[in-house]
């Protein structure tokens, strides 16, 4: 650890945004006996790992190099995933903020002893930070929404983004007080 200051965050100028399309990806991945967990379905473990791949893939393309998972959340489990499923992972920028993302994921299956068509079985909203080779936040361009849908994942993503700072605020401010306390954690 040393006493500087970290670098300072470099401005650059505007980047021309690119619409939600540019960066939707789908990952598509058959389920095999090394996924599954001791009940015999797939573990959610491996479900999160693909979320996270297509995730990251979305936001490396939308933000034109390497981005980090910051955070992931509401991650649902809706329905429980077999070994032979053919899962489909698809995955779309949600919002940008100035060096961050949001990639909102949909998680389908296609049962391989069924004629029926695939079935979300989970979701997720990640959060991934862009960065530079120092490891440093890099600027994002601004996602342009192109569908009615797309505009209304935009605005549910700023209330999600709302609640993540309001909680990171208040467990703040509660460690503060239980420090001011003298209670140790």
């Amino acid at each position: 650890m040393t006493d500087q200051a970290p670098a300072p965050f470099k401005e650059s100028p505007d980047i021309p945004g690119k619409p939600v399309s540019a960066s939707r990806t789908t990952l598509s991945h058959i389920m095999t006996h090394n996924d599954t967990n001791l009940l015999g379905t797939v573990h959610g473990g491996v479900i999160m790992k693909l979320v996270d791949d297509a995730a990251g893939a979305v936001a490396g393309r939308h933000s034109g190099g390497p981005a980090v998972t910051a955070s992931m959340d509401e991650m649902a489990f809706l329905e429980p995933v077999r070994v032979g499923d053919l899962v489909h992972v698809k995955a779309q920028v949600n919002w940008t903020g100035r060096t961050s993302m949001e990639v909102g994921v949909r998680v389908l299956a296609e049962r391989w002893n069924e004629s029926a068509p695939a079935t979300q079985v989970g979701s997720a909203y990640l959060v991934f930070a862009a960065v530079d080779a120092d490891g440093r936040p890099r600027r994002v361009p601004p996602v342009i929404s192109e569908t009615e849908q797309d505009r209304r994942r935009n605005q549910e993503a700023q209330i999600r983004r709302t609640h993540r700072l309001a909680r990171r605020r208040a467990i703040v401010e509660l460690r503060e007080k239980r420090a001011a306390d003298g209670i140790e954690d």
